[in-house]
């Protein structure tokens, strides 16, 4: 499964793609504002830091101007990937970029039906927003579960990005449903790596070694 992070913090992004994990980027008009910076400069520098795709959402809510300001976001880099919300209009858009070969990651999914529409609509990427599922009282990664299986059924390629992720199970469970990719933010990103035992475990190596006295180099 392909890990993306979920942030227009470009310092934190530097420092976490240095490990060689991050496979992509989301972006949102929530965190474009906190960045504080302009969006065009923001996603320009994260595309020159990330290879993979990097999703940048447009503001628009009727077609003709979700494909206007999609088409413009689509210059900033062959990377990007335009993120359009899951509305009738948003799927108009959708399909229209899906046949200028422009790629897009339909967000705001809550739904089965509304993935399947998607698909057809020729999206690259579907977000199911897991953790609100979970906040309205639903089970969010069963609809990770249902995406997968309908899209399997009739070989969609538009690719699970498990979203509104919130922590490690949540990451767990979105890859044991079959999701091809989870967003992440930068602290559950970061938490992924730690586990008591791990550092109970080095603790006392590091001591045996030390008794031994010892050099590698």
């Amino acid at each position: 499964m392909q890990l993306f992070l979920d942030t227009a913090d470009v310092s934190v992004l530097r420092d976490l793609a240095a490990t060689g994990l991050v496979d992509g980027v989301t972006t949102n008009p929530t965190l474009i504002a906190k960045s504080g910076r302009p969006m065009f400069e923001v996603i320009a520098e994260i595309c020159d830091i990330v290879e993979g795709p990097v999703s940048a959402e447009v503001a628009a809510t009727e077609s003709k101007a979700m494909l206007a300001e999609g088409r413009k976001l689509a210059a900033i880099a062959t990377n990007v990937v335009v993120k359009v919300p899951l509305t009738r209009e948003g799927l108009i858009a959708t399909r229209e970029f899906a046949i200028e070969g422009i790629q897009t990651n339909v967000t705001l999914c809550f739904s089965a039906p509304q993935a399947l529409l998607a698909a057809k609509a020729g999206a690259s990427y579907i977000s199911p927003f897991v953790g609100r599922l979970d906040d309205y009282g639903a089970v969010g990664m069963e609809l990770i579960a249902e995406i997968r299986a309908i899209y399997d059924n009739y070989d969609f390629d538009t690719e699970i990005l498990a979203a509104s992720i919130r922590n490690g199970a949540h990451v767990t469970g979105a890859a044991i449903a079959g999701a091809d990719c989870a967003t992440i933010p930068p602290d559950v990103f970061a938490a992924l790596f730690k586990h008591p035992l791990t550092e109970k475990g080095l603790d006392q190596f590091l001591a045996d070694w030390a008794k031994t006295g010892q050099s590698i180099l």
